[in-house]
Formats: structure tokens, C-alpha cells, sequence
């Protein structure tokens, strides 16, 4: 059928009426229109997710909302150089590497901007000093031999300091000045070959590098400053704390005692098993922080890398405890109640140890309380290995009372069968014992060091001033022991 706008299609129904057929490309834009709009609204719905979780974010962790403060004022005093003509006369175009700096060093914490700062100095101060020697010498011998002189201490200089990253002590405190060095050493001496008045130029690039991270320190140590010490020092015993609670939390797990809560905080170790390179990086930013609240300046803060290595060493230990969980139904009932009182008594007190450990690395506080918990941890211990020594004589006695007539070998083969039965129990049993040997011997003895190189206090109990119990007024221990002299 034909009309004015072209060719309409239709089609006979069983009815014998007749429907018009609409044309393809209406079908067509309606379908892409459709797409169009789910698109625009995945999209919107996106931005809005994005925008949701950079505001909990904030609000998790507001310093961290600050630190972007940090920069963008850092930036905009920087800047000054550029928008004041009095200031942009005093650096010329260098200007921008003050800006550059700025951009380049600021970190999060003080003492990662410390480290990039103090580093970025020395390796330009060396770099340029270097250069310049270099470049005097290269010049007084003549214009044929100086692209050799310059081009072979390039190489030799690059070289020496790239293998010097490989050495693990510069690798960790100097990585960062080792590039800055490369490339200062280079920029001065390559551009030095074609440019005059090479001492005023290094002049203005190291005055305006000086003049970003100088800025950048004050900005980082004065507004909201965040510590690296600091971050390691409550980073490690919040992770013991995890530990105690996911050790408790396994154990009452394979015995049936487990609810909601504790299965959310069952895997909270698991932060712990790569923790090892943040450690490293805090502390490696923490000695170069000058001396804040209670840390010194030559605070031992290889004393937390150890703690936090005697800690991934016992949350292995209780990702292996987790793995038993899988197989705690194959074990009889009867034969789990026989140890489920001493493991969960060695469990409680081992967390306990932990969690004084984590109280005293937290206060700097020396405890009174840690050789009693470590002594009731010595007390489970033995206990369980008793009720182990036992379960022989319970598995026998088990299947006596369930066939009393059978003969000897039959005997011994029945009773081999119950033993496959509770290897996961005894399993579990002696992992729970290696837990508690690591923290007796490991994590006890590295927070004993942290205590004793760090000068903890003394507990309050010890130091307590006494009373005259006639004037009512506090004396010192110097002062009886001088009554009881005269006395």
C-alpha cells in the first residue's frame, strides 16, 4: 500500500483484518535512544558511588581530607613566585621548580616529607657541586676533550649511584636522592655544554628547590601534622589486638561457640600477612622525624619491625588454626569435649598475653600483670598436654564400652580408626601449643627489648608516692628510708 511519506507494509490476521507493519528505523532510534539513556544513567549512578565513597573516606579519616588542604596551600604560596613580579625578579624562570618541588616531596606523613625534602637537597647541593667542578675542569682543557670529560663522568657518576640503589641500607633511606641526583648531575652538566653563566642558572635551581622544600616542612610540621612514629606506634598494637581476638574467635569456632560477631573478627590477622612493607616504609619515615610527644629523636623504632614480624609469625600460625576449621565436624563429640576446656583455657590466655603486650607497647608502660599471664599461658599449656597424653586411654576405653568381646588385633584396628578420626583435634591441639611457644618466646622477648631500649615507665604501682599516715602528706622513698636511719 502506498501513501505520500512512501510504502506502508501490512499483514493479514486470521481474523481477517489487516495491521499496518511500522518501518525498521522507527524501531531503530527508539532502541537507540533507549541505549543512550541507560547509559547516561549508569553513568550518573557511578559519579554518585564515586562521590559517596570519597565522602565516607572523609569522614573515616578526616586528616586525610586535611593533607589535600596541605597541598593546595603549599601550591598556592609556591605560586606567589610567579604572580609578584618583586619575587619573580629574585628567581626567573626557575620559578617553576619551586613548584615542581612542591609537587614532588609533599607527603602524607612528616617524616615521608622529611625523607623526600632532606634528600632532594643533598642530592642537588652534591649533584650541582659536582657539575660544576666537572664542568670547570672539562672547560680549561680545551674545546676538543671536553664533550669526552663530560660525557664519560656522566656515565661513570650514573652508573656508580644506580648501583648504589641496589645496596639495601641506601635502597631504604637514600633511593630517592640517589634519582635526584642522576638527573640534577644530568640536567646541569648536559645543558652546561651549550649554555652560558652556568653557575647563575644552577644558582636559581637550587635557591628555588631550597625555597619549595623549605615550605613544604614548615606546612607539613605545622598544620594538622601527621607523624609517621606516631602511625607505627598505634599501628602495632592494634594489630595484636587482632590477633588475640582472632585466636579466640578460631577456638571457639571449632567448638561450636562461635556467633555472628566473632566470625566477622575471625580473619581480622589476615591485615597482618603483607603489613610488612608499610612497617618498613613508617619506620624508615620515622627516623627522620624530629623528636615529637614522647618519642626521641633516636627512638628505636626497629624494635616495632621486630614486634611486627613475632606478629605475621603468629598470625601464620592461626591462618593454619583456621584451616582446621573445615574439617571440626569429622571429629566425635565426645572426643572434642575431652580437650575443649584446655583449649579454650590456652586460648584465653594466650590473647591475654597478647593483649597486655599490646598495652604496654601502647602506654610505654611497663606491666605487673605480663609474667602472671604468662604464667597461666605456661599453666594451660601443660594442661592440654596432659589431656593429649590421656586420649589413648579414652579412645580405648570409648570402644571397650562399645564392644567388649572383640579380640585384640580387631581391638587395635578399631582404635586405629577413631585416631584417624581425631587428627584433626590433635592437629588443632598442637597448633594452638606452637602459638603459644611463639608468643612465650618470640613476642614476649621483642617487646621486652622495645621496653628496655625505649625506657618505659615504670608502673604506677611502683612509683607511687607513699603517705605519712599522721600529716597525711606524700613523702618519697628517699625520705623513709632517712626516718628509718635516724630512727
Amino acid at each position: 500500500m502506498a501513501n505520500k511519506n512512501g510504502v506502508e507494509w501490512s499483514i493479514k490476521l486470521d481474523d481477517g483484518s489487516s495491521k499496518v507493519l511500522e518501518p525498521e528505523t522507527k524501531y531503530g532510534v527508539m532502541r537507540l535512544w533507549d541505549c543512550l539513556k541507560g547509559l547516561v544513567v549508569r553513568f550518573a549512578i557511578r559519579v554518585c558511588m564515586f562521590f559517596k565513597k570519597a565522602w565516607d573516606l572523609g569522614v573515616d579519616d578526616p586528616r586525610k581530607f586535611f593533607h589535600c588542604l596541605k597541598v593546595g596551600v603549599a601550591l598556592l604560596l609556591v605560586s606567589l613566585f610567579y604572580y609578584f613580579r618583586p619575587l619573580y625578579d629574585g628567581v626567573g624562570g626557575s620559578a617553576i621548580w619551586a613548584v615542581m618541588t612542591v609537587v614532588v616531596v609533599f607527603e602524607y606523613t612528616v617524616g615521608g616529607t622529611l625523607y623526600k625534602c632532606m634528600n632532594r637537597i643533598c642530592a642537588t647541593f652534591l649533584a650541582g657541586f659536582l657539575a660544576l667542578g666537572i664542568h670547570w675542569i672539562a672547560s680549561h682543557s680545551g674545546h676538543q676533550f671536553e664533550p669526552y670529560i663530560m660525557g664519560i663522568s656522566l656515565f661513570l657518576l650514573a652508573s656508580a649511584t644506580t648501583f648504589s640503589r641496589f645496596i639495601p641500607v641506601v635502597k631504604a633511606r637514600y633511593d630517592y636522592g640517589c634519582t635526584i641526583f642522576i638527573l640534577t648531575y644530568s640536567l646541569i652538566s648536559i645543558s652546561g655544554y651549550r649554555v652560558e653563566h652556568l653557575l647563575h642558572i644552577t644558582h636559581e635551581r637550587v635557591s628555588t628547590i631550597i625555597i619549595g622544600t623549605c615550605l613544604c616542612i614548615i606546612t607539613s610540621m605545622v598544620v594538622f601534622p601527621v607523624w609517621a612514629g606516631l602511625e607505627l606506634h598505634l599501628l602495632i598494637p592494634r594489630n595484636m589486638d587482632k590477633i588475640a581476638k582472632s585466636l579466640d574467635c578460631c577456638v571457639a569456632d571449632f567448638f561450636g561457640h562461635d556467633d555472628e560477631e566473632s566470625k566477622k573478627s575471625l580473619h581480622g590477622y589476615k591485615c597482618l600477612l603483607n603489613s610488612k612493607s608499610s612497617e618498613e616504609n613508617m619506620a624508615n619515615f620515622a627516623r627522620w622525624e624530629p623528636a615529637h610527644g614522647r618519642f626521641n629523636f633516636r627512638h628505636p623504632w626497629k624494635n616495632y619491625l621486630k614486634i611486627g614480624t613475632s606478629s605475621r609469625r603468629i598470625a601464620y600460625c592461626i591462618e593454619t588454626l583456621t584451616s582446621c576449621l573445615d574439617s571440626k565436624n569429622q571429629v566425635p563429640e565426645s572426643i572434642k569435649k575431652h580437650l575443649e576446656s584446655s583449649c579454650i583455657n590456652l586460648s584465653t590466655s594466650s590473647s591475654n598475653v597478647v593483649r597486655e603486650l599490646a598495652t604496654v607497647v601502647s602506654t610505654m608502660t611497663k606491666s605487673r600483670k605480663i609474667n602472671m599471664a604468662i604464667d597461666d599461658m605456661k599453666n594451660a599449656v601443660l594442661e592440654l598436654q596432659n589431656d593429649l597424653k590421656t586420649l589413648p586411654d579414652l579412645l580405648i576405653q570409648r570402644h571397650d564400652d562399645k564392644e567388649e568381646k572383640q579380640v585384640a588385633s580387631s581391638t587395635e584396628v578399631a582404635i586405629l580408626m577413631p585416631l584417624i578420626e581425631v587428627m584433626p583435634l590433635v592437629s588443632f591441639a598442637s597448633l594452638l601449643i606452637e602459638t603459644a611457644s611463639r608468643i612465650e618466646e618470640d613476642m614476649v622477648k621483642t617487646v621486652e627489648e622495645l621496653a628496655e631500649s625505649a625506657k618505659f615507665k615504670q608502673p604506677e604501682d611502683d612509683v607511687k608516692p607513699k603517705r605519712n599516715q599522721t600529716t597525711n602528706k606524700i613523702v618519697s622513698d628517699e625520705e623513709t628510708m632517712a626516718v628509718l636511719q635516724r630512727v
